[in-house]
């Protein structure tokens, strides 16, 4: 495409990469795998894997979008015809999860309009949630209002939709997570969950602790997804790419520092100190919480407040997957913005009318005990996702090498302050982590082994 869209300045980038990141992986996950392996314990295996492992693949898929100005598809194929077929693979990443987040996402606002209409402890019933998900119609209804707020945004544009929502959404977000978490920690038995939270139990660290605080990474981070070779892509050469990076990665990391300090103090309060209050995945989101705000003084507002919180990270992440998308049609086959937006909002409801229909009247179909949204969540990033961030290292490792990344990153400016980290980082600790990731995941969901 000749006139390729872009960021209009370097902030406009950093914020609206840094919401792609910042997603419910953020919000649910990261303080229950916290609170699982010890703590202060993850926090510091988390920051340090977050400079390093985190950094390099960024930088890398950041570099190749800039390099090329395409999105995934033509990105790889561009720098090497042989590795066309990874940009398939990264592209197909966000066509399964984009449907599938959205259906949660459409429970994100169902949430937040039963706080904002008083109806707080309705949702704290123990049968709310379930009785909820496996309506056959209502969910379908919510879903589709959240694939509507996610395509207008796109609909909009790069400059004037998506880096104009994440300038207002973003500093709202950050600031929403303050003022829950300082009041989280106002409540009187707090201190020993906050303590449990930041102070390390080296005990603790184990290979399990690290794979958990590697994969948290890699999905919260949006890598592996086509996202930031997308986003990368309209990213202008003047702006310093390897700063960019180090300030997703604080606002990636700050977020879920937070929700950790908004999320585990409460429920350790709520459940008398038991870690397994803090259970995975929806149950912390949709039935935990809406009992700890049930519980506390002014819980009606704060719960109010904790979910516009999680409906803006979930609406930027979404965008920056349905950008993704409408940018690998765009570059395939030239289609206007508008009408591409609109295809991809009806193939995305299409496909994702079965993850929500999946606790009701499709929950007969299972895989390994998952639901249909959950088999599509296992696929995508427990399988394609760790393989395309396997294939990206190699390819930048030993294909286009990576003084062709460094080169990139030096455009702005001449410099790459963390370039060798970058070449050894690339070329030989990822892989290797990223196929422990892989065998890993795999004999999780099998029952092999348990993390």
């Amino acid at each position: 495409m000749k006139n390729r869209s872009s960021f209009s300045s370097k902030l406009g980038f950093v914020l609206a990469a840094a919401g792609s990141a910042v997603g419910l992986g953020n919000i649910w996950r990261f303080p229950y795998l916290a609170a699982k392996y010890g703590g202060g314990t993850f926090l510091l295996i988390y920051l340090i894997l977050a400079v390093t492992f985190g950094f390099s693949l960024m930088v890398a898929e950041i570099a190749i979008g800039r390099k090329t100005g395409l999105s995934a598809i033509g990105a790889f194929k561009s720098l090497d015809s042989r590795f066309g077929f990874l940009g398939v693979l990264a592209a197909a990443v966000p066509i399964i999860i984009f449907p599938y987040y959205s259906v949660i996402g459409g429970w994100v606002i169902k949430y937040f309009a039963t706080f904002v209409s008083g109806g707080v402890s309705a949702a704290a019933g123990d049968t709310y949630f379930t009785d909820f998900i496996s309506n056959p119609v209502e969910p379908l209804g919510w879903f589709f209002l959240f694939m509507a707020f996610t395509a207008i945004v796109v609909i909009c544009g790069v400059e004037k939709g998506i880096e104009k929502v994440s300038k207002i959404m973003m500093p709202i977000l950050v600031l929403l997570t303050i003022i829950i978490s300082a009041y989280c920690l106002t409540m009187e038995g707090a201190m020993e969950g906050l303590i449990y939270y930041v102070k390390p139990h080296m005990g603790d660290v184990s290979i399990k602790t690290i794979l958990a605080a590697m994969g948290q990474l890699f999905y919260s981070m949006s890598l592996a997804m086509g996202i930031m070779v997308t986003y990368g892509s309209y990213m202008k050469k003047e702006n310093q790419l390897e700063s960019s990076v180090r300030q997703i990665e604080i606002f990636d990391t700050g977020i879920a520092f937070l929700a950790g300090l908004m999320i585990i103090p409460a429920v350790f309060v709520f459940s008398g100190g038991d870690k397994s209050a803090l259970s995975a995945g929806p149950g912390l989101m949709f039935i935990t919480l809406p009992k700890v705000f049930n519980s506390m003084k002014l819980g009606g507002v704060i719960g109010t407040i904790f979910f516009v919180l999680v409906f803006f990270a979930a609406l930027t992440s979404a965008i920056s997957l349905m950008e993704t998308i409408v940018s690998i049609f765009r570059d395939k086959f030239h289609w206007n913005r508008k009408g591409t937006c609109i295809g991809v909002a009806i193939l995305s409801l299409l496909m994702g009318i079965p993850s929500s229909m999946g606790f009701g009247p499709l929950s007969f179909i299972s895989w390994m005990g998952m639901s249909i949204l959950d088999i599509m969540d296992f696929v995508s990033n427990s399988i394609l996702m760790p393989i395309v961030a396997l294939f990206t290292c190699i390819f930048v490792g030993f294909v286009i090498k990576p003084k062709a990344i460094a080169d990139e990153v030096k455009v702005a400016n001449g410099t790459f302050s963390g370039e060798k980290l970058f070449t050894v980082m690339i070329k030989w600790v990822a892989p290797i982590f990223l196929i422990m990731i892989l065998v890993s995941s795999i004999m999780n969901a099998l029952g092999i082994i348990s993390i």
